[in-house]
């Protein structure tokens, strides 16, 4: 372990960050231009003394979990990561299941999105976030228990999940192919298992689709129809973006300039979750 090295990639790094960019506000009198040593403590959940230490090239070997909360608290790229871990011997192994935290620059974002309805999947579909235009359009999550907000839970355990419908049975298909990615991907999370056993006992349309195996190409933009009580059927683009260090999605919907819909998500914005 290179302590001098450690040190002086930490502070280079706490300089960089914006504290807005960590969900903190700058406040008056601040002599550094990024984070603070307490801060950086803060976000990673360790004591400022240990921080301290080792910024003065005189900390004791930090783990692989101070490492990663260190990396997450910093918003270090992966490469970035990469290094941290090497200059103190450790590897940077991949997480045990899919990573449920969600970059705070994302979620600042799609709280700026006033018209556009916006959420944050994990590679499981484990809905992690999202804003008030989702709520809108979609329905609040909070009335799930935390158990079950779970995208593809919702779409198969639903006695109204018409699978006729050849967009629905065509999402169908497109979400367990991805979830059969990720049960590779994290072959011993027991809460990527116990999703597969839960959704086993929904019935048949996850049974018969799951053993046809599907292993479609993910794909980054879609259209889908979209009744509302509101302002009525919505024809909407959803696009998908990947969160790659995180194995997360941000999915938009948007519409297109001068339709209808356009107006409908301009309505609905003003609307929010009320129901007449």
């Amino acid at each position: 372990m290179d302590r001098r090295q450690l040190a002086d990639f930490l502070r280079a790094r706490r300089e960089r960050v914006r504290p807005v960019d960590a969900g903190l506000a700058p406040g008056p009198r601040r002599r550094t231009p990024g984070l603070r040593r307490e801060e950086v403590a803060q976000l990673a959940g360790i004591s400022v003394d240990y921080y301290t230490r080792l910024e003065q090239a005189r900390g004791p070997r930090p783990s692989r979990q101070v490492l990663t909360a260190l990396a997450r608290a910093m918003r270090l790229t992966d490469s970035e990561r990469e290094h941290l871990f090497q200059l103190v011997g450790a590897r940077d192994d991949p997480p045990a299941g899919p990573p449920r935290d969600v970059p705070t620059g994302i979620l600042h974002l799609i709280d700026r999105l006033d018209d556009t309805p916006a959420f944050v999947i994990d590679a499981v579909y484990n809905l992690l976030a999202w804003n008030r235009m989702a709520t809108a359009l979609l329905i609040d999550p909070t009335v799930w228990p935390v158990a079950d907000r779970n995208l593809i839970w919702q779409l198969f355990s639903s006695p109204y999940t018409d699978f006729d419908d050849p967009q629905i049975d065509e999402h169908a298909r497109l979400c367990l192919a991805d979830l059969r990615r990720a049960v590779t991907r994290y072959p011993d999370d027991p809460g990527v298992a116990a999703l597969v056993a839960r959704l086993h006992a929904t019935g048949p349309g996850f049974v018969r689709r799951w053993v046809d195996y599907p292993v479609d190409p993910p794909r980054s933009t879609s259209t889908k129809r979209i009744p509302h009580p509101v302002v009525g059927e919505l024809e909407l683009d959803c696009q998908t973006l990947h969160i790659t260090e995180r194995d997360q999605r941000l999915v938009l919907y948007t519409a297109a300039p001068g339709s209808r819909s356009q107006e409908g998500l301009r309505l609905l914005s003003v609307v929010g979750t009320q129901r007449f």
